[in-house]
């Protein structure tokens, strides 16, 4: 797609943990795909720190070196989320190690602070006078990790869970799961982005949420959440958390990334870890999810591959198209944005519209060049 001068463009991903000596390399192919654009956004979902001790509740405690903090900003990103499960994996120390680490390298953090007031402060990017308003919120919150009026951590956006066993007369069936929002959470995520919309011309929502590895399948409380915040006046929904893609709506015009994928991640697969019984559980979750001796710093399942990054054009203060571009993890972890001619770009659109379909929404998707426009 050819892009006016003074359009916006807007990139953005799903989760980042570039865990190794040197971090920039993980950003080799993409640096120069972003740099093309005016901002970049990123999910960052483990502490910057060298500092700490596992919190009890910490299912896999996430820990990189904080100079991964200007590796980030190297590879061209401006706003990070830190609105992450895993943002207090190892205590506060580590927790404000990370949030400075960043803040240091001049990258705006949003969804987490000090306290419940500074971790709801949106981030206002001016560019080309348009105002950009970014907000985070998180759903996968571990006890304690949301923050409060005198306790750091994120912004939650806390979902309950109610099982209804299908048969009441058979012991033993399968139920239905339903979940919902927490109200207050939702009116507090409602009052957030009209006063964003307030101060500025786009507002974009990221959301750490949804099922995790589990193909295609959206929680009720995401669609709730994800409608409401347009209601309210949010332009753009990023979601992200789930480690596999999941499919994309378009409600009132708007667009929603129930799930960004991974985009730049390292996780190897310990035997200790793979041993462990709440592993083998997740595991299941996937039933493509086998260990792969080809991808040993990407310990995912094959979906995890597949993952690409969000483009959002801005023009005259609104937001006038989405599209994608197909993006694959290799086998260095590293990800690489695909050419249309590439096999991978048809398997990437085709997962895509799969997992759409089978969550009956409507979205179309157009090739244009080496990119994919949302309808």
């Amino acid at each position: 797609m050819v892009n006016r001068t003074d359009d916006i463009v807007l990139y953005a991903v799903g989760d980042v943990i570039p865990d190794r000596e040197d971090p920039r390399s993980i950003f080799e192919h993409i640096t120069d795909i972003l740099s093309r654009g005016d901002i970049a956004f990123c999910q960052l979902d483990a502490v910057l720190s060298e500092r700490g001790t596992p919190l009890p509740q910490a299912r896999l405690p996430c820990r990189i070196n904080p100079q991964t903090a200007r590796a980030i900003k190297d590879a061209g990103f401006d706003v990070v989320s830190f609105a992450s499960n895993h943002c207090m994996d190892w205590g506060r120390e580590a927790f404000f190690d990370t949030i400075y680490a960043l803040e240091k390298e001049g990258l705006p953090v949003i969804g987490a602070g000090k306290n419940i007031e500074g971790a709801r402060k949106p981030a206002i990017i001016e560019c080309k006078d348009t105002r950009i308003a970014f907000l985070a919120y998180n759903s996968i919150l571990p006890e304690g990790y949301w923050a409060d009026v005198d306790r750091p951590g994120c912004v939650p956006m806390r979902a309950f869970t109610f099982y209804e066993q299908i048969e009441h007369d058979q012991p033993g069936t399968p139920c239905r799961v339903h979940t919902f929002p927490h109200q207050d959470d939702l009116n507090a995520l409602v009052e957030d982005i009209r006063k964003a919309k307030s101060q500025a011309d786009v507002v974009i929502v990221s959301i750490h949420w949804g099922l995790h590895f589990i193909p295609a399948v959206l929680a009720d409380y995401q669609i709730e959440i994800g409608r409401v915040a347009i209601d309210s006046g949010a332009d753009l929904i990023l979601g992200h958390h789930a480690h596999i893609l999941k499919g994309i709506e378009v409600y009132a015009g708007k667009v929603i990334f129930y799930s960004l994928c991974n985009f730049a991640l390292d996780l190897r697969a310990p035997k200790e870890l793979l041993e462990r019984p709440g592993h083998k559980e997740i595991e299941r979750l996937n039933p493509d999810w086998k260990p792969d001796p080809e991808y040993p710093t990407y310990f995912m399942p094959p979906d995890s591959r597949k993952t690409i990054i969000a483009k959002c054009i801005i023009s005259n203060r609104r937001i006038k198209s989405v599209s994608f571009l197909p993006t694959y993890i290799n086998k260095q972890s590293q990800p690489e944005v695909l050419l249309s001619e590439d096999q991978r770009f048809g398997e990437v659109i085709g997962y895509i519209e799969e997992i759409t379909r089978d969550q009956g929404l409507e979205t179309r998707y157009t090739v244009q060049g080496d990119e994919v426009v949302v309808h």
